[in-house]
């Protein structure tokens, strides 16, 4: 049975790779080393995972870190070898929508729907996910990317953010939403060795 026509991908109200940008905050050695609310291995193989996506599908890259400038260590390697053409913007402020080359960066990419990733998921998510959402943003945190100082501040952090209207979702069901359709060949290989062969197949 044939599809209906493609749907446009700049309007259209799921994420695309025409219409969604990947926001990465905090990914530092001391934010992943204070993560109690998932296995440390997994949580770095989840954001890999998503920054693979958005390399495959093109997606513009937002990369923040902070106090870099004074004395914290820059994204760990693992996910700055993925994103190695994404310059990092260091700030000082916690939330990093209050600091202007960070939200300069986000206008630029012409994108309203933000795929959000950060340490820690009660802070570095919660704060500029709500401010994003005020300033006509969607917000669309990657939960099983992300993690808190404890299960229980992941969670409020999670929660805070949902009920101001963000739509959370996982590493997978972004590779899915983004490839949406097996005739789509240009995408697919790089789909099952992301998804399959390095991920879900590997520890089956």
């Amino acid at each position: 049975m044939a599809t209906e026509s493609a749907r446009d991908q700049t309007t259209d109200h799921l994420l695309t790779p025409r219409n969604a940008s990947l926001v990465v905050i905090d990914y530092q050695p001391s934010q992943v080393q204070t993560v109690a609310s998932m296995d440390h291995e997994l949580l770095v193989d989840n954001i890999v995972s998503v920054a693979r996506l958005a390399k495959t599908f093109d997606l513009p890259v937002v990369l923040s870190t902070v106090n870099v400038a004074n004395g914290q260590k820059p994204t760990i390697p693992e996910l700055k070898a993925v994103l190695s053409d994404s310059a990092e913007i260091d700030r000082t402020e916690i939330n990093s929508w209050e600091n202007v080359d960070f939200r300069r960066a986000v206008e630029a990419t012409g994108r309203k729907k933000l795929i959000m990733t950060a340490l820690w998921t009660e802070v570095c998510l919660a704060f500029p996910s709500l401010d994003a959402m005020r300033d006509g943003y969607e917000v669309y945190p990657v939960v099983d990317a992300v993690g808190g100082t404890s299960p229980e501040a992941h969670r409020a952090g999670l929660e805070r953010i949902v009920q101001a209207g963000a739509q959370p979702i996982s590493w997978v069901s972004l590779a899915c939403e983004l490839q949406r359709d097996w005739a789509r060949q240009e995408t697919v290989a790089d789909i099952v060795d992301i998804v399959l062969t390095t991920r879900l197949l590997a520890t089956a």
